[in-house]
C-alpha cells in the first residue's frame, strides 16, 4: 500500500525534540532482538548478583527451619539447573506463556470479523449516521470502541472521518485528528474488554506467577472493565473539545470541497462498507451477537450453572459473589472469540464475503498469519520473563524497590501517577504495547503488590501511559499511514505538522488519565468485577 510514501517527509521532521525522539528510537533494535540483548545482560547481572550474594526477605513465605521470613537469593542463570531448564523446558516456556493462548483465541474470531468486513461496516455505519453537530464526539466514540477492530480502526475509520468532515464543510484534517486520537490515543479506553485486555492481563499473570507472591491470583480480562469504561467517558469530551476548540480553529476554514482527498488510488476506500447489503449484514451480525450474549446468560442462570462455581463458597463465612463468578470471568476470552466469530460469519454470509465454510476457515488462517510476528516476539518475551523469574532478580528488585519507595514517603496514588508518566515516556521509544509491558511487568507488578496496589491497578496505570503518547511518536507503526491520509487533503502536510496537531490531544489525555487513576485509587473503586485497586498480600502480617 502507500506506507512507503512518507520516507521523504520523515527527513523534514528530523529537528528538535521530535527529531531526537525519532532518531533515538530508530537506533533501537527490533523488539525481538531487544529481548535477546536483554537476556544476555540478564545472564551477566545474575552471575554478578549471585557472586555478591544479593538477596531479600520474602514478604509472605516463612522458612520452616528458622521460623523467620524466607531469604531469597539471586541465582546465576549459568547454573547447571538453569541451563538444563532453559533447553529442556524451551517448548513449555513458550507455549505456557500466558498471553499467547489468550491473544490467539480472541484473534481467531476477530480475524473473521475484520476480514468479512463486519468491523469496517459497523464503524462506517455508526459514523455516517451522526448528526453534523455531533460528528466529532461520534467519530471519537466509534474510534475508541473500534480498538476491538485492530487494523480496521486505522485503515477504515480515520480516512472515513476526513471524508465525513469535508462533506460537512469542516476541515478534513480535524476529522483525521479526532479519529486518530480516539483509535490510538484512546487505545485502552473502551466500553468492554477485548483483545488488548487479553494480551496485557496475560503478561500480568505471568509476572505475578514468576514472583510467587500470590500463587492463587489468576488473570481476569475484565479486570479493568470499569476503569476503561470510565476512561471512555472522560476521554470523549476531551477529544471533542480539543478537536473543535483547539485543532480546527488553527487549521482554519476548509475550502477544498467534499471530495478533494478521495482520488488517491494508493489508499483504502473507506466508503466501500456502505449500502443496503452492508446494512443487511449488520442486522444479521446483530442477531448473532444477541445469540452469543443469550448463550452466556443461559450458562450463568440455567440449571447446573456451568459458569457459576457455587461450591466455592461452601463453608466460607464471608465469601464474595465474585468468587462464585470466577468461571464466568475466565470464560470471557472464549466469549469474545465466539462473539467475533459468529458476528463476522453472519455478516459475511449476508454480504457474500463468506460463501462457505472454506472461506471461514481461510479467514481464520489469515488472521493467524498476521500473528506471525507476534509469535516470534512472544517466544523472546516468554524466555526473558521466565529467566527473570529463575534468577530471582525480579522479586528481589521488587522488594528493594518497594522499600525504597516507602522510604520516600510518597503517597501510593502519586506512585501510580509516576508510573503512568514513565510508561508514556517509554512509549516514545518502544512502540509495541506487549513488548513494553513484558519488559516492565516482572518488576513493576510485584513491586506495586508489595506497596498495596493490585495487579489490576498496575495494569490500568500502565495502559493509561501507553496509549496517551501513541499519537505523537513517529515510531508508532501506523504513524506513516496517518501521514499519507493527511497529505491527501493537504499536500504540504509533513511529519512535524502531524505531530504538532496531535500534541494537544496527547497532553490532555495523559493528564486526565493520570488524574483519573490517582482519584480512582484514593476512592478505592474496583477496577472491574472482583478487581480491587488496593491489594493485601495473602499471609502478610
Amino acid at each position: 500500500m502507500a506506507s512507503a510514501a512518507p520516507a521523504e517527509t520523515n527527513k523534514e521532521g528530523m529537528t528538535g525534540i521530535l527529531g531526537w525522539i525519532e532518531r533515538s528510537g530508530n537506533k533501537l533494535p527490533d523488539p525481538v532482538f531487544l529481548f535477546f540483548y536483554l537476556i544476555i545482560a540478564l545472564v551477566a547481572v545474575s552471575i554478578v548478583s549471585a557472586l555478591l550474594g544479593v538477596s531479600a526477605l520474602h514478604p509472605t513465605t516463612i522458612d520452616e527451619t528458622s521460623g523467620a521470613p524466607l531469604q531469597i537469593e539471586a541465582v546465576s542463570l549459568l547454573s547447571a539447573e538453569n541451563i538444563q531448564r532453559l533447553w529442556v523446558d524451551m517448548p513449555k516456556t513458550f507455549t505456557h506463556f500466558h498471553p499467547l493462548g489468550y491473544v490467539l483465541v480472541v484473534m481467531l474470531g476477530a480475524g473473521v470479523a475484520e476480514r468479512s468486513g463486519f468491523f469496517a461496516a459497523g464503524m462506517a455505519s455508526a459514523v455516517k449516521s451522526a448528526p453534523k453537530k455531533l460528528l466529532t464526539p461520534v467519530v471519537a466514540l466509534v474510534a475508541m470502541i473500534g480498538n476491538h477492530a485492530a487494523d480496521a480502526g486505522y485503515v477504515v475509520l480515520i480516512p472515513l472521518a476526513g471524508i465525513l468532515f469535508a462533506a460537512a464543510g469542516r476541515h478534513p484534517l480535524a476529522g483525521i485528528a479526532a479519529a486518530f486520537a480516539g483509535v490510538s490515543g484512546g487505545f485502552s479506553a473502551n466500553i468492554s474488554p477485548g483483545q488488548l485486555d487479553a494480551l496485557l492481563f496475560g503478561i500480568t499473570e505471568e509476572a505475578v506467577a514468576s514472583s510467587a507472591l500470590d500463587p492463587a491470583w489468576t488473570a481476569n480480562i475484565a479486570g479493568n472493565w470499569y476503569f476503561i469504561s470510565v476512561m471512555t467517558i472522560v476521554f470523549l469530551p476531551i477529544i471533542w473539545y480539543v478537536t473543535d476548540k483547539v485543532i480546527e480553529p488553527r487549521l482554519g476554514p476548509w475550502t477544498g470541497g467534499a471530495t478533494a482527498g478521495v482520488d488517491d488510488d494508493q489508499s483504502p476506500d473507506p466508503t466501500a462498507h456502505e449500502g443496503e447489503l452492508a446494512a443487511k449484514g449488520l442486522r444479521h451480525a446483530g442477531l448473532a451477537a444477541l445469540f452469543v450474549v443469550g448463550l452466556w446468560v443461559l450458562m450463568v442462570f440455567a440449571p447446573g450453572t456451568p459458569l457459576i462455581d457455587e461450591p466455592a463458597c461452601d463453608g466460607v463465612a464471608d465469601c464474595s459473589i465474585h468468587t462464585q463468578l470466577a468461571p464466568l470471568y475466565r470464560s470471557l476470552v472464549a466469549g469474545f472469540f465466539l462473539l467475533f466469530l459468529l458476528a463476522g460469519w453472519a455478516y459475511g454470509r449476508a454480504t457474500g464475503t463468506i460463501k462457505d465454510h472454506r472461506d471461514l476457515v481461510g479467514m481464520m488462517s489469515e488472521s493467524m498469519k498476521d500473528m506471525g510476528y507476534y509469535l516470534v516476539l512472544a517466544f523472546a518475551a516468554a524466555h526473558f520473563v521466565a529467566m527473570f523469574g529463575w534468577s530471582n532478580l525480579g522479586l528481589i528488585s521488587a522488594v528493594h524497590g518497594a522499600d525504597a519507595i516507602r522510604s520516600t514517603g510518597l503517597p501510593l496514588p502519586l506512585v501510580l501517577g509516576l508510573m503512568v508518566l514513565f510508561a508514556g515516556l517509554l512509549n516514545l521509544f518502544v512502540g509495541s504495547a506487549s513488548a513494553k509491558w513484558a519488559l516492565l511487568a516482572p518488576i513493576l507488578v510485584p513491586m506495586l503488590m508489595l506497596l498495596g496496589i493490585s495487579p489490576e491497578g498496575a495494569t490500568a496505570a500502565y495502559r493509561v501511559g501507553d496509549s496517551a503518547t501513541n499519537i505523537i511518536t513517529p515510531l508508532m507503526v501506523y504513524f506513516p499511514l496517518i501521514l499519507v491520509f493527511a497529505k491527501r487533503w493537504q499536500k504540504d502536510f509533513g511529519l512535524g505538522s502531524l505531530t504538532a496537531m496531535m500534541v494537544p490531544y496527547s497532553i490532555w489525555l495523559l493528564v486526565s488519565g493520570t488524574v483519573l487513576i490517582v482519584i480512582w485509587f484514593y476512592l478505592g473503586i474496583p477496577l472491574g468485577p472482583d478487581a480491587p485497586v488496593g491489594y493485601a498480600l495473602p499471609g502478610a502480617g
